[in-house]
């Protein structure tokens, strides 16, 4: 069975049929009606503290301050200038930017439905009618004439909003603006946090590629020394080919590293917005300390960051929803008033006797929709019911994020200070084997193994170094942002 609707119009005059006072009252009324839930945010269990303590200091959040350029707090100014480049150039940034536009402008169009429509029409005309057609009236022939018809008129449509429709859409696409806002905030974070961790893997390359680079200088006097004694017969030649094998291995190395930096340095160019072959940064081997991180209470994560902002607006906007679905279950009342001119020439067009008006309402019920608008209600409870949820898993996504980003640096702290401990202990040995092996007390294996282990350690070190500095981009990205944000970073929002 087909759906039906059942429509009654009234258009009748104002002052017999319609009574202005009692009318406006009745609506006024029925205005504050909504058909949606009222909305409360999510509640969700938020620990008191987090496990991880030290070396962190106490952050208070503040929304109002623009989180902005965080990436200052590691005093970089290659760094600072590469970020300035990511907001104004990367492509990603200004699709958000475009995306952030387009659903601010559906709010107006939303908000479009609160206020009456008016129309304007106007029109001329000459046309001949038949003196053939059908009789109107068996008591009159029909006769052709031709004779000219010029309108101007207007029309004003209002949908009395009486179960909150408009007003839920309204509040539905408010809220998904503002989760656009939240997104835009979101990957901002993200584009700057990546490049951040691009930039500091990069450098990081520069200082593990150096400390292979002297080891392969290192490497390359001592294949010369234990030449010349093989030329002496002082060294054998299992000496010399030991050496030669550990060189070659370290060039290896060096060259896979190579090619670690250059992906680095590609990466860094498209986030810049910049096309790989025209961008270049030069090696530099920097000093990388972590900043001090200050940290708030866990319930502070829910203010700080934008991912969960845009979640909880997200359920906003699931919850309004349900209110647009739920408002097919009630009648639609549509105000209508029309009026204008109509002459045969056009300078009568304004005479008294031109004029023509209508006033009248439509009412329009949906009698049987074979479960349409159950089903509708059911799909928007259940998606917000989903909304629920994912902002729930938001909120415990950032809290591991944080706990992971807090433990990481403290025990990344006592592992930096072990590797430089094992560097030092290592650079022992391998003098000691070089004494060894020079005053014939010992094999060149074992100054071999010494070389490798003091190589080995170093790298180490300053693999664990660019680890700490990973870590405190992601915990920064994790917290939502640095605490002391810029306030000329303003100029950086849409």
């Amino acid at each position: 069975m087909k759906s039906t609707r059942l429509s009654r119009t009234l258009a009748t005059s104002l002052a017999t049929t319609l009574a202005p006072a009692s009318l406006v009252a009745s609506l006024a009324l029925l205005a504050g009606c909504s058909s949606a839930p009222n909305y409360k945010k999510p509640e969700v269990v938020m620990p008191a503290a987090w496990q991880s303590t030290a070396p962190f200091v106490q952050g208070t959040p503040a929304d109002h301050i623009p989180k902005g350029q965080w990436w200052v707090i590691f005093q970089d100014p290659q760094l600072n200038q590469l970020e300035q480049q990511a907001i104004t150039q990367n492509q990603t940034l200004q699709v958000a930017v475009a995306r952030l536009e387009q659903v601010r402008a559906q709010v107006s169009v939303s908000a479009a439905g609160l206020f009456p429509q008016v129309g304007l029409q106007a029109g001329a005309a000459r046309q001949k009618t038949s003196a053939d057609r059908p009789l109107a009236s068996y008591n009159t022939a029909n006769q052709s004439t031709v004779q000219n018809n010029f309108q101007l008129g207007f029309a004003v449509n209002y949908e009395a909003d009486l179960f909150g429709r408009v007003r839920n859409t309204v509040a539905s696409a408010r809220a998904s603006s503002e989760q656009a806002a939240a997104d835009f905030e979101n990957i901002r974070l993200v584009l700057t946090s990546e490049l951040a961790a691009d930039y500091f893997n990069l450098r990081a390359l520069d200082s593990e590629i150096d400390v292979l680079s002297q080891g392969v200088k290192l490497q390359e006097k001592a294949l010369n020394f234990i030449d010349a004694r093989h030329e002496l017969g002082v060294a054998s030649g299992l000496d010399l080919a030991q050496q030669q094998a550990l060189l070659d291995a370290s060039k290896t190395q060096l060259s896979l590293l190579q090619n670690r930096r250059a992906q680095y340095e590609h990466a860094l160019a498209t986030m810049t917005g910049t096309p790989a072959p025209n961008f270049k940064l030069a090696p530099a081997m920097i000093t990388m300390l972590p900043p001090a991180m200050p940290v708030g209470l866990p319930s502070d994560v829910l203010q700080r960051r934008p991912d969960i902002a845009a979640s909880e607006r997200a359920v906003a906007a699931a919850n309004a929803n349900i209110g647009v679905a739920r408002s097919a279950y009630f009648p639609t009342l549509l105000l209508q008033t029309n009026g204008g001119w109509d002459a045969n020439q056009i300078s009568n067009l304004f005479n008294a006797p031109s004029l023509l008006w209508s006033l009248g309402t439509a009412l329009t019920q949906t009698l049987f929709d074979a479960g349409k608008t159950n089903a509708t209600v059911k799909v928007s409870e259940a998606f917000y019911t989903a909304s629920v949820a994912s902002y729930r898993q938001s909120v415990l996504v950032a809290m591991q994020e944080v706990e992971d980003g807090m433990t990481g640096l403290s025990i990344l702290n006592d592992a930096g200070k072990q590797a430089n401990a094992s560097v030092r202990s290592s650079q022992r040995v391998l003098d000691l084997a070089n004494d060894r092996y020079t005053g014939g007390l010992d094999t060149y294996l074992n100054v071999i193994t010494a070389q490798q282990t003091l190589l080995n350690n170093q790298r180490q070190a300053v693999q664990i170094n660019g680890q700490q500095m990973l870590t405190s981009v992601y915990l920064i990205k994790a917290l939502g942002g640095g605490w002391d944000g810029a306030r000329d970073a303003e100029s950086n929002r849409p």
